[in-house]
């Protein structure tokens, strides 16, 4: 494990910018890790490549200095470890519900005394036994960092007191699982979506955390950092891909190119049988 580029941005309360990859193409990370970008979420809740597939990910990470963010599942103790063992920094903790259940994650990310997870330096976080212990578990523990996403009104109502738990750096909202949960699907700038935002920023400077969202323009990011957010996730190689080649068939298209495209044909893709 090398020094986390974020934890040092968090200290000097600079803002922090994530970028999430779905595709599992190590050469992709690698680019943008060469490039120059805060970290790089990786979605293992939502996503169905394994363990060993995210270590060769990370280890492409580490051609350049980006940290891994990597999204677990709700309550996978020891799928966490095994992530930080590959080399993940940072580790982003769904749905979850009360201080309780945060303190019991960073029971699992940090080392005794801040915590309880489990020993194993033969992975490329130590890296491979060539670290004097001690040594290598301060060191993680000083580099590791726990971003507790807030999905549902009743974990925001109890922000403050997650935000304070000792060893959470940073809350985060996740706005679709949010509106989704609120009855407001999608609707990210609906009320209920702001009062959310406006209470998480509230704890976060009540306890000295950080916060943050993803976002899908620079100006949504100008609006939360100015409310204080540090933490900003935008862009998604999906969608970078998709518009890229939305590009190339309106400008073809001009030149007498047809396209039988599937999602923009009138049909619903999902309709088709």
């Amino acid at each position: 494990m090398r020094p986390s580029i974020v934890k040092a941005k968090f200290k000097k309360n600079e803002p922090v910018l994530i970028t999430c990859l779905h595709l599992i193409d190590p050469s992709l990370h690698e680019l943008i890790a060469l490039m120059g970008f805060d970290g790089v979420w990786m979605d293992m809740e939502h996503h169905a490549y394994s363990v060993e597939t995210a270590n060769q990910l990370m280890r492409a990470l580490r051609v350049g200095r980006s940290d891994a963010m990597v999204r677990p599942a709700k309550g996978e103790y020891m799928r966490i470890g095994r992530m930080l063992e590959a080399g993940a920094h940072g580790i982003m903790y769904p749905r979850c519900s009360d201080a309780k259940e945060a303190a019991e994650v960073v029971k699992w990310i940090k080392f005794a005394p801040q915590g309880q997870r489990g020993f194993d330096g033969g992975n490329p976080d130590m890296p491979y036994c060539t670290m004097d212990m001690a040594e290598y578990l301060q060191f993680a523990n000083d580099n590791t960092w726990v971003v507790i996403q807030l999905e549902e009104q009743s974990a925001v109502d109890q922000a403050e007191a997650i935000a304070a738990v000792p060893g959470v750096d940073a809350l985060l909202l996740g706005p679709a699982d949010f509106s989704v949960l609120s009855g407001i699907p999608g609707q990210f700038n609906h009320p209920k979506v702001q009062k959310a935002l406006e209470k998480v920023a509230q704890a976060a400077k009540n306890t000295g955390k950080n916060w943050g969202m993803p976002v899908g323009t620079p100006e949504r990011a100008t609006e939360l950092m100015n409310m204080g957010a540090r933490l900003i996730c935008a862009g998604c190689d999906l969608i970078f891909v998709k518009t890229g080649m939305e590009a190339v068939q309106k400008n073809f298209g001009k030149l007498g190119f047809t396209f039988n495209n599937q999602l923009t044909s009138g049909q619903s893709y999902m309709q088709k049988a």
